[in-house]
């Protein structure tokens, strides 16, 4: 064999083996697991995905076991968790940490508790997890089932639950429904996904409410005195609800809503805690939507604050789950920072947690499964 020949084969041999090389990279780039699936463990749906990293680097996900079929509360729907101690390569067994039973003597599916958020004291390490729960008015829907009131029989509670160790042991259900409800509201509950602790260590949770026209807003309720007290905002927008919250670089929230009139989120700030909120310059205009929960989180990397934002990038159906990174603060979402993780239709609900400084963890409602984890590079974002 010539020089001339070997030379050249040995070029083709390296070339393949680069190419092998970065389909390998692809493949690991957008690996993921089927967290929850349809029909697992004799459960018919699981849906609502919350998403935290604690203070030890575990992962928290909750979400809702509905166990009968696909539909909201009012059904038999509890509220599962699930815990990774390795950033999300494998996880522990499922556990129930919320389940409301038989109270008041009626049976489970009309004490149904669901749409799970989840927050970390990042002072004292404590998990927090926000449910609401729904009594009585059996086959029907609670978001128009739950009347004016205070008492289970009347209106919706909003329940807690906590976790001092990790994750690995959880109390009992709190009731914090008389701390933030007004009597006259119809529908108090969380805004699904998850809540933080801003730099000051105020605990927040995204929220809504149904007023006594049956209007519905989102908000906040927050805790400064690590989740002993809660107190509520006002409604910063008419006709919306799931919401999520972060704390910008100023120390302000911006609070990014579903909108129910479709089309884009709406996006709001406040300076005081929810008693007065302002109109973000990108409201109904940056990210499209069509109609459903999104997630948005702060994520520190290299010395730099980002925004991400995930949801179904679509005006149409629940299709083309993206994420999308923002270099200020939320004023701008360029093409450029955007990645998309499933093209197929699914329930389009999902949530993002900050794994380390490299990655990125989101559970979503995907095409390939009731609840998809996957794990991201934040330079695939930056690309």
């Amino acid at each position: 064999m010539s020089v001339l020949n070997l030379a050249k084969q040995l070029i083709t041999l390296g070339v393949l083996l680069f190419l092998v090389s970065c389909q390998g990279k692809k493949e690991e780039k957008h690996q993921g697991i089927a967290l929850r699936s349809h029909g697992e463990e004799g459960v018919d749906t699981y849906r609502i995905p919350g998403l935290v990293t604690t203070n030890e680097g575990s992962l928290i996900a909750v979400y809702d076991i509905r166990r009968n079929s696909a539909v909201d509360l009012q059904e038999d729907v509890d509220i599962g968790m699930s815990r990774s101690t390795d950033g999300g390569y494998s996880w522990e067994p499922m556990k129930i940490i919320m389940d409301m039973g038989e109270w008041g003597g009626l049976p489970e599916d009309q004490n149904g508790i669901g749409d799970p958020s989840v927050l970390v004291d990042k002072k004292t390490g404590t998990i927090w997890v926000a449910a609401v729960w729904a009594h009585g008015h059996p086959g029907e829907r609670n978001w128009w089932a739950s009347k004016p009131g205070m008492s289970p029989q009347e209106t919706s509670q909003f329940m807690m639950v906590k976790s001092e160790d990790d994750g690995l042991t959880w109390s009992q259900p709190i009731n914090i429904t008389s701390q933030i409800k007004k009597p006259e509201w119809r529908l108090l509950l969380q805004g699904p996904g998850k809540g933080i602790t801003m730099s000051d260590g105020t605990l927040v949770f995204p929220a809504q409410f149904k007023d006594e026209n049956e209007m519905a807003h989102s908000t906040i309720i927050y805790s400064r005195d690590g989740g002993q007290t809660w107190q509520i905002g006002t409604g910063a927008k008419p006709d919306t609800t799931e919401s999520q919250v972060v704390e910008l670089s100023d120390g302000s929230l911006m609070l990014n809503m579903r909108d129910n009139r479709g089309g884009s989120r709406s996006v709001y700030t406040t300076n005081d805690m929810g008693a007065t909120w302002q109109e973000h310059p990108t409201s109904r205009k940056a990210l499209p939507e069509p109609v459903c929960m999104a997630s948005l989180i702060r994520h520190r990397y290299q010395g730099q604050d980002y925004l991400l934002f995930s949801n179904p990038n679509s005006t149409e159906k629940r299709e083309k789950m993206t994420i999308k990174l923002s270099k200020d603060m939320g004023n701008s979402w360029p093409e450029s920072n955007q990645l998309l993780l499933d093209e197929g239709v699914g329930r389009g609900y999902s949530c993002m947690t900050s794994i380390d400084e490299e990655t990125i963890g989101i559970l979503y409602e995907g095409s390939k499964a009731d609840l998809f984890f996957q794990r991201v590079k934040i330079s695939e974002l930056l690309k």
